[in-house]
């Protein structure tokens, strides 16, 4: 089951799951998102990466789950409407939020206009249980990541990385460039699901204090 069509490779992956790897992150999500409408018969899980999508089955993988992946489609705006949708307050009083503005030819108070403007979509999870890596920031606030990284970032931090915008969970060390933070809670074990940014999941960030 090692097809190559349209950009997607579908691999086995042990003996219940398939690993689908697409040629970038739009395509990712719109893999992810047709999965969600329409899921393979037995499937249990989605696990989107940024250029695969982990299908995880309660049974062994066939040639029909195969044919049906690799015509799923792939063009980047292909996702669909989004899932559900979170509106997050965050206090915009970061240590880099003055750097950030800089970097991007604007005033802090212009760079918290843009950011609370657009919508962030969770494109998929990772570094820590909870972290969402969040898409959708205009490419002039694409900044870099701080070249010396942060021993310790408390948790509800907002920072900024690339083409990423990322909220730290709990505290821990990072490298993002840190614009604000926010008083939710993002990963619970005692809640259903545990993280409040799924894959999927729209956030809107709403400026306080």
């Amino acid at each position: 089951m090692d097809r190559t069509e349209r950009s997607i490779r579908v691999l086995p992956y042990g003996d219940r799951a398939l690993l689908v790897e697409v040629a970038g992150r739009a395509e990712a999500e719109a893999v992810r998102a047709a999965l969600e409408r329409t899921p393979l018969h037995g499937q249990r899980e989605l696990v989107p990466g940024a250029r695969t999508v982990l299908v995880v089955l309660d049974r062994a993988p066939s040639e029909l789950d195969d044919a049906a992946v690799r015509r799923l489609p792939t063009s980047p705006g292909a996702a669909g409407p989004g899932g559900a949708r979170v509106e997050l307050a965050v206090a915009f009083d970061g240590p880099d939020l003055a750097e950030v503005a800089d970097l991007t030819g604007r005033t802090a108070a212009e760079l918290v206009e843009v950011l609370t403007a657009v919508e962030l979509t969770v494109a998929f999870g990772g570094f820590a249980p909870g972290f969402g890596y969040l898409t959708g920031l205009p490419p002039e606030l694409h900044v870099p990541r701080r070249a010396t990284p942060r021993t310790r970032v408390p948790a509800g931090s907002l920072g900024l990385a690339g083409p990423y915008a990322g909220i730290y969970p709990r505290a821990s060390p990072g490298g993002w460039q840190l614009v604000g933070r926010t008083d939710r809670v993002l990963f619970d074990v005692d809640r259903d699901p545990p993280a409040l940014l799924a894959p999927g999941t729209v956030v809107r960030l709403r400026a306080v204090g």
